[in-house]
């Protein structure tokens, strides 16, 4: 959802205001072509790097933690133990638990009840990247859909509406699969996005007349 909403208010912003500056409906399309693009790499790259940063950090603590499991596995019983005591179960039980676990395999037990790494957690830079680059494209894919069928004198409102449009049902879809409030996510959603438009139509307005 929020690549898709990233893709929507930053092409249609785009658009608008590249049509504001008194440009001709195929510069229009180009410049959102081109704003697609660039804004796919832009979220494949930043995601990859931010999410490969999390493995890193991952990878390192799990190096950590097979190296003290090697060397004092009496005391990581107990810090598992401690963790089980803490979420309720009483010690004798604890303790059973965490030995049972630990026999099967202890460095999964610590890495998910200590570390909280489990293999759904765990970051996927690569897949991360992919997902946030589709996101988007799906997202800028719809304001640059409304370019080719508006006619030109109507490009700018038809543009906006739909985007908004498109902006409130994502929103709303959103704040429904999350347990929200939908009005409250709706609003939100479409109100940066008109101010995101409102501006970059303002600005291209007045670059267009001072060119």
């Amino acid at each position: 959802m929020l690549g898709a909403n990233d893709g929507i208010i930053s092409t249609s912003s785009l658009i608008v205001g590249v049509a504001a500056a008194a440009v001709g409906p195929k510069q229009v399309l180009i410049a959102g072509v081109a704003g697609l693009v660039a804004g796919a790499v832009s979220m494949a790259a930043g995601e990859y790097v931010s999410v490969s940063s999390q493995s890193d950090t991952e990878q390192a603590d799990l190096a950590r933690e097979r190296r003290e499991l090697k060397d004092n596995v009496a005391f990581e019983l107990e810090e598992l133990t401690e963790i089980y005591v803490g979420r309720g179960l009483d010690r004798p039980l604890a303790q059973q638990v965490a030995q049972q676990l630990m026999a099967k395999d202890a460095l999964k037990a610590h890495a998910r009840d200590e570390l909280g790494i489990s293999e759904i957690t765990a970051a996927h830079p690569v897949q991360a990247a992919l997902a946030s680059a589709a996101t988007f494209s799906v997202g800028a894919a719809l304001p640059l859909l409304m370019v080719l069928v508006s006619p030109a004198a109507a490009l700018i409102p038809i543009v906006s509406a739909s985007s908004l449009g498109f902006l409130a049902l994502l929103g709303a879809v959103g704040a429904r699969a999350g347990g929200a409030n939908v009005l409250r996510g709706t609003v939100r959603v479409t109100f940066w996005g008109a101010v995101a438009m409102t501006l970059t139509a303002v600005i291209g307005k007045i670059f267009g007349t001072v060119v």
